[in-house]
Formats: structure tokens, sequence, C-alpha cells
């Protein structure tokens, strides 16, 4: 993550003068722990008091949620993070963060007051136990969430000549997580300087790893062409043969895959340890943090004890005194205020030059090429994107050649590639993940849902400019599994900008703004049969966009017909077509009618659409997309809110799989045909059923 745009204010109390490490620190405020006994234990220690006053507050009822120690690892949590060296080195952690953290930042108190959910907070009480973001660290609460970000992040690095590299790491429970493989093969063709680290401590959360995990641990890693190393933290020289294998993957810039043994004292989860006491006993017994401080003169361990026990103290009632988490202003939206007028990054391309484009698909393709030409960011990533297949609707033909080190072909892996997208967007590029079918997003939901619309709401400063393009909706006879529109899957995801123009709107101009001018990852739908279709405005002019609509100025809603319709068709994306078609139907029959095309779907362009709507008799909205929980369901909601006192309906694909048979799917799919009767329903008359008395 860029650094100086990603350290987030300590804040905190002024009561005290409390330093947040013991230790003498670099530049960008990581420990210095030397390689003597004295030293590893008396850091190790620090962070076991850590872990056993956070169980103590939980205990005593000052403690909410969750939080996972790692009593008995925390030797093993140190030593790779203590080689890190290079201040572009970065971490992506997991749920038992604790000891990573403290070895990067020495925030001690920043740690408590988080997880206290005090002001002073590292994450001002946003992130807890769990959700960590220091400079160049992350932690996560889903299992191999975080993988496939530290992928791109090391794709970041590679681009950059960034002698840095990425550690990733992982606990042996992680093995069943789909995305982890995704995120190694990634590593291993793309060359890239990442190290995965897998903590293994035989245990999941209750379950032994031998119940769970087949094979060998560091096969896995092996098996994509990763150097293997396997590291015990009770073995003498433990620290150095960690600092080895760091410098190792330091020199030679590629994939490292290290796998150290390890045993966890305590529970997984506050008090859930169901271990029957031999097992604990033995655990104990091979406890290496002690075996380190018996190995000590008794005097210095005893002075260690006890400089640490009174730092631990001070750092105790510092974050007592710390008031509560609270929000300056209670947030009601992850996007930015006043960000549906103003721009990060003037676009260069203007409509003129799409509008000399042909039809969509040569308007996307020519967009992608300007972008690629003048924005060194932009970086593509896909299925079978290279020439000279260029995408499996030829969307980026030709780019790849231009374009070699800037066009990746990647593997099949939806979640890998958007979460390697993201750690892109997060390290300053404009990433572009081009997902072959949009039935697919749902293969990497997870990095969508709890990963790239979670930075900007959760971390200070923190933006992920991420684009992912897809082609949607049926009328090809692919079937059931790849033609549907799931946009309303999409538009249930907080902070997610979803758009869906049409061959009416400039969609490279739609592009270029999602992907240089809006700072928030973006799923940009472009439906299948608009690909060849020529581009026009056919007088078609923009609505007024209301500046308190984010993105409503980018993304714009066309509009026209009638000034005074008898019927208003709103409709997005490939149901323009059909609902022209339908218009002219209509006014055959002497109706006028008015025909709304917003391309911004969420955020919900609320204030826009009202001033356009609110004042009419009659609205229809057409979705190929079912009706059910969706932009029209949103519409349908908002005008009442407003007091709408119109009719309205929605025309839609019923919830039913699309069949694959042309014939079959024309009758689910709504048509104009479809589309008029709905509308001429409107004009029937009808009566308000009276409500019954419950006497009768």
């Amino acid at each position: 993550m860029n650094r100086e745009s990603h350290v987030p204010s300590l804040g905190g109390p002024s009561v005290s003068t409390l330093p947040i490490s013991r230790f003498p620190v670099d530049e960008f405020g990581k420990p210095f722990i030397p390689l003597d006994d004295a030293s590893l234990y008396s850091f190790g220690s620090l962070i076991r008091a850590t872990e056993e006053l956070l169980l103590q507050l939980f205990s005593q009822g000052l403690l909410s949620g969750t939080t996972h120690t790692a009593l008995g690892q925390e030797l093993c949590q140190m030593a790779v993070v203590r080689a890190l060296s290079d201040p572009d080195d970065a971490i992506f952690s997991n749920h038992r963060n604790h000891g990573h953290f403290l070895t990067y930042t020495g925030n001690f108190r920043g740690l408590i007051e988080e997880i206290m959910g005090r002001e002073g907070g590292i994450c001002g009480g946003r992130g807890g136990s769990q959700h960590l973001a220091y400079r160049n660290f992350h932690s996560d609460g889903v299992q191999a969430g975080l993988t496939a970000i530290g992928v791109g992040q090391a794709l970041a690095r590679k681009r950059r000549n960034s002698s840095g590299i990425v550690v990733v790491i992982v606990g042996d429970g992680t093995m069943g997580e789909g995305l982890l493989y995704e995120s190694l093969n990634m590593a291993s063709i793309w060359e890239l300087p990442v190290l995965f680290v897998v903590e293994n401590n035989r245990i999941a959360q209750t379950t032994p790893t031998a119940l769970t995990t087949g094979g060998c641990i560091g096969a896995r890693g092996a098996a994509f062409g990763l150097r293997l190393w396997r590291l015990n933290d009770a073995d003498e020289n433990f620290f150095q043969r960690a600092e080895s294998v760091v410098e190792e993957v330091r020199q030679m810039r590629r994939a490292g895959f290290l796998v150290i043994d390890c045993m966890r004292l305590g529970p997984h989860s506050k008090g859930d340890d169901l271990r029957d006491e031999r097992e604990l006993r033995v655990i104990r017994d091979r406890d290496p943090l002690e075996r380190l401080g018996s190995g000590l003169a008794p005097h210095v361990r005893r002075e260690i004890d006890a400089a640490n026990q009174l730092f631990m103290a001070d750092v105790l009632e510092v974050a007592q005194q710390s008031p509560a988490a609270k929000f300056a202003t209670t947030p009601t939206t992850l996007f930015a205020r006043g960000s549906g007028s103003q721009s990060s990054i003037s676009i260069t391309p203007g409509p003129s030059q799409f509008a000399a484009a042909g039809n969509v698909r040569l308007a996307l393709n020519t967009a992608l090429r300007t972008m690629l030409s003048e924005h060194p960011e932009v970086v593509l990533l896909g299925e079978d994107m290279h020439d000279p297949y260029g995408g499996a609707f030829k969307v980026t033909a030709g780019l790849s050649t231009g374009f070699p080190d800037r066009v990746i072909s990647t593997p099949l892996s939806e979640a890998g590639i958007i979460g390697a997208g993201i750690g892109l967007a997060l390290e300053g590029a404009r990433p572009i993940v081009e997902m072959m079918f949009a039935d697919f997003l749902t293969l990497g939901i997870d990095q969508i849902l709890n990963h790239a619309v979670k930075f900007p709401g959760m971390f200070p400063n923190c933006q992920v400019p991420l684009v992912i393009r897809t082609p949607s909706g049926g009328r090809r006879g692919y079937g059931p599994t790849h033609s549907q529109s799931p946009e309303n899957i999409m538009l249930a995801v907080p902070g997610l900008t979803v758009v869906f123009g049409s061959h009416r709107h400039a969609v490279g101009e739609l592009l270029c703004r999602a992907v240089l001018d809006w700072p928030y990852p973006t799923i940009f739908f472009e439906h299948k049969l608009l690909y060849a279709m020529e581009m026009s405005r056919l007088g078609y002019h923009e609505l007024p966009a209301n500046p308190s609509d984010p993105a409503a100025a980018l993304f714009p809603t066309l509009v026209r017909g009638s000034q005074d319709p008898d019927v208003t068709i709103v409709a997005y994306g490939g149901m323009a077509p059909w609902a022209e078609k339908a218009a002219t139907l209509l006014e055959q029959e002497e109706l006028e009618v008015e025909i709304v095309l917003p391309s911004l779907l969420s955020p919900l362009p609320k204030n826009t659409l009202l001033e356009a709507l609110s004042m009419r008799s009659k609205i229809a909205i057409v979705e190929e997309a079912h009706a059910g929980f969706g932009f029209g369901a949103e519409l349908g909601a908002l005008l009442l809110e407003s007091g709408f006192a119109g009719r309205f309906t929605r025309i839609a694909t019923p919830p039913v799989p699309i069949p694959a048979a042309r014939s079959l799917e024309q009758e689910v799919i709504p048509g104009e045909k479809q589309i008029v009767n709905g509308i001429l329903k409107l004009f029937e008359s009808y009566a308000i059923p009276s409500v019954r008395s419950s006497h009768q």
C-alpha cells in the first residue's frame, strides 16, 4: 500500500507520553529486534503479555466481539516479520495476527485500544482484533481472503522494480480454501516476489488438521513450482533461518512457500479450548518462548519480566483512559461528499473521439487502447484476452500485441483475478479486470463484498479504483449459467458502483470515467447484444445530474420523447433497444411516450431521477434481470417514499433459469410485445379493495 497515503492517524489521549514500543524503531516505526536471546525473549514476552491481557479483559467483560490469541506461537509470529528490512515490504496476515502486527509496528497501545474499541485504536475502533491496517500491514477475518490481494501487491512491486517483497501469512486451516491455490498459481506463473507462510499449529478451531487436510502441506506449495522451506519455531537458529528464507525470496524475486511448525498453547478464540490436559501438557513442555527465557541468566530474565510488566501496566492504564471510539459524523454512505461532481483525474478522451468509434465493441476497444496509451497506471487482467483471441467477445482484440506487459491473460481464477486487481488498485494502479461472463461474478463475490468495498469504508485515505468489466444478459442461447443478468446481486453490495450503459450512451467515455475519474470499485456491465450495435444518441439528451448524487455527473441518465408523456419507460443496458421498439408500437396507438435510460444503477441517482419522474402519471421500469430486489424495486420504493401519486409497474424476466433454446429464451426474457402488454395494464381502471372489518 502507498505509504504516503495510507498512514491512519493514531489519535489517542494526551494524558501520557508512553512510547508505543520499548524497542528502537526505524523511520517508519518498525521495531529493531536484535538476534540475541534476551532481546528475542523480551519482545516475545511482550506479545504473550498482550495476549494474556486481552483474555483477561474478555473475562472481565471489557471487550466485545472476538479475538484470536497466539499463545505459544510468539516466536513463530515474530520471525518472518522481524526479518523484513525493506520499507516497501508488505504483510498480509489473518485473524490470528497480533504477533505479526506488534512485530511490524511495536504499537502495543494502539492494538489494545483498537480491540477495546477506544478512540486511540490503530484503526479508530473500525477494525477490532481481526481487521488491522497500518502502512504496509493488513489483516483480515476471512480465511485466505487477502492471499490474492497480496499477489496483486507483489505484481505491483514487480512492475515498478521495487526491492520489496510481500509476505502472505495463513494458518494450516486455510489449506481447505480454494482462493489460496488460485493465489499460489498466479504467484508462480507471474514469477512474483511473494512469500507464503503457513503457521502449522496442527489444529483449526477445534478440529485437528489431520482430520481436515489430506497429504503434505509443503507439497501443496511445491506442486505450483514454489521454492519450499520447512522450519520449526523450537529449533536452534530458527530466527536466523527464517531471515535467510526472507533474503532468498528477496534475491530470487520469485515466490516461495514456508511452513513453520508450531503449537498453540491457548484457545482458538477466548475460552473455546477443548483439548485434553495431556495434550496441553506436551505443548507447555515444548513452549519455545519459555525455553528461550530459561536459557537466560536468572537476573536478566527477572529484569526483563519486571520491565515488561511495568510497560504493559502503563499500556492498560492509558488505554482505559482513552474515550470510546466515536464517529465525528455518523456515516450514511461509503462515497465521499461531493463525489458526484468532482473528478480525481481529468479524462483525456472526449465524447467526440468515441462518437466516431462505430459500434459498442469498437468504442470500448478504442477506450481501452487510449487509456493504455496515455495512462501507464492502467493494467488489464482477464481470461484469454491475448491476441489473436482478444477475449470471448473480442473487446480486447489487438491490445496485448500493443501492450504486452499491461494486458495480462490470467488463469481461470475469478476470485484470484479480482483479488489481484484489488492489490494493484491499493498500490496506485488503475486495474481493469474482465470477467468472461457476468455469471462468473459470483465466483469472486467474497473479494467484492468482503474486501474491495471494505477498504475505503474502514481505513482513512484508502481508495480502490478497480473496474470489473463483464458481458451480461441473454438472447444468445448460451443457457442457464452464461445468460444471467446478475446486477441485482451486485446492487445489494454497499459501496459498490454499478454502471450499465446502453448503445445510446458514449460507452467508451463511460468506461474511461469509471477507470480514471472514479476511485471506488465498480462493476461495468456490457450487454452481449449491444456489442455489434451502432452507437447513436438518436434524439436523447442528458438529464441534469443533481450534485448530491454521487457519480451521477460521471455516468449520465439519458432521456428522449414527450415532455408531457402518457407513460414513461425506464430501461437500462440491453433493454434499451426493446424499450424503443415498445415505444414505437405505443406511439402507433397515439400514446405519448418518454424513455429514460440511466447508466448508473448504484449508487442510485435518487434526486436526479426524482426530479425527472416524480410528476409523471405512469412509469414502467423494464429490466432483463428478475424484478425482485433490483433496480426497479429500488426505484419503486424511492418513488413511493417521495409521495409519488401515479401508477408504477415492473416488467422483467421471471426468477427462473434462462433456457438455452432460443424459442424458450424469447418466452421468458421480455421483448417489445411483453413490454407493451405490461404498459397497457397501467391504463386499465382498478379499484382499491376494501378492508373487511374483523367484526363482520
